[in-house]
């Protein structure tokens, strides 16, 4: 079966099982949401940062919540040893959503051996699942617990302060995800679409599963269900994702990592806040690491096959100096 195939046959599995659940559920897209000004989110500088909560020097930010303790817990959630990715498969095809494709070749090929090489020309492409580093996106030239970048991210030596680096150990916590279209009885959310607490704290009610401090908060729109029903579309210009208005929750729940299958949602309403918005406050003001371009579509399967939408989660970013960012294969184990 080829990798297309599967992907069809996940997604209509997917809703025939919305289907048996009872349709769409209560909760439906409020189009009504007030939009996040911009005075209030400047107010959200003061009110929710995090900069000097870990001390003048950290360069770790919400991981310090993944304790010894959290992680061992996080273990005791495997009872099956059941593991699923949530990478999307590596496209070495350029593609209207992946314009920076992964360079691959085969070097050699003998008779005894054979290696190749890789090249991932664009780490924090739409084309790639990875992790992004605090080195990567700043506010008015500072970054993460307020290093400023003149100092520490250069052209000559790369990123000497938030590098990728620092995560070189892994994460290990639990993940809990929220399949937001499930909860509304769809296959996927539309362009646009814009996730609320009020969204999120439905899906908690739903599954019995809630995101708390040290956990990895995974968030499914739909994105590569989509791609399976229309075909290959620009993320940069449709997409659903979590709105403005989420931030306060994020810092109250006090999650360690976020993951989505893209960053922000678009089109966007007429005076809305940039499209990165929040996934720039939550990297740089809150200290919370992003698993960006992740693909969640077997993972909602085994958790709906389970009822269970939490897990352990490892991640284990490459050990690059004075990176910004690493790509990743993420494993969730139930």
């Amino acid at each position: 079966m080829t990798t297309g195939t599967l992907r069809a046959s996940i997604t209509t599995v997917m809703a025939a099982l919305l289907v048996v659940c009872g349709g769409p559920a209560a909760t439906e897209q409020a189009t009504d949401r007030p939009l996040v000004t911009e005075a209030e989110y400047e107010r959200w500088f003061d009110e929710l940062s995090n900069w000097g909560r870990w001390g003048p020097d950290d360069e770790m930010g919400a991981l310090n919540l993944i304790t010894p303790a959290r992680r061992r817990a996080a273990a005791d959630l495997v009872t099956e040893g059941f593991s699923v990715s949530l990478a999307s498969i590596a496209n070495t095809e350029r593609t209207i959503d992946n314009p920076c494709p992964v360079e691959w070749s085969m070097v050699r090929a003998s008779p005894g051996g054979a290696s190749d090489t890789i090249n991932y020309a664009c780490i924090h492409g739409p084309g790639t699942t990875h992790i992004d580093g605090f080195a990567h996106r700043f506010f008015d030239g500072k970054m993460w617990n307020g290093y400023p970048i003149d100092e520490y991210v250069t052209m000559e030596h790369g990123a000497t302060k938030n590098a990728i680096l620092t995560m070189r150990h892994g994460v290990i916590t639990r993940g809990v995800l929220y399949d937001i279209p499930r909860l509304k009885g769809v296959p996927y959310l539309e362009p646009g679409e814009r996730i609320g607490v009020d969204d999120l704290e439905a899906w908690e009610a739903r599954s019995g599963a809630a995101v708390g401090p040290g956990d990895a908060f995974l968030l499914r729109w739909g994105r590569w269900a989509r791609q399976d029903a229309i075909g290959p579309f620009d993320t940069g210009a449709e997409a659903a994702g979590l709105d403005n208005s989420v931030i306060p929750w994020l810092r109250e729940r006090d999650v360690a990592i976020i993951g989505w299958e893209t960053p922000g949602y678009v089109p966007q309403p007429p005076g809305d806040l940039p499209r990165l918005a929040l996934h720039d406050f939550a990297l740089t003001m809150l200290g919370i690491h992003h698993m960006d371009r992740a693909d969640f579509d077997e993972l909602a399967e085994a958790a709906a096959e389970r009822n269970r939408w939490e897990f352990m989660l490892t991640i284990a970013p490459l050990p690059i100096p004075n990176g910004t960012g690493s790509p990743v294969n993420p494993l969730a184990v139930f």
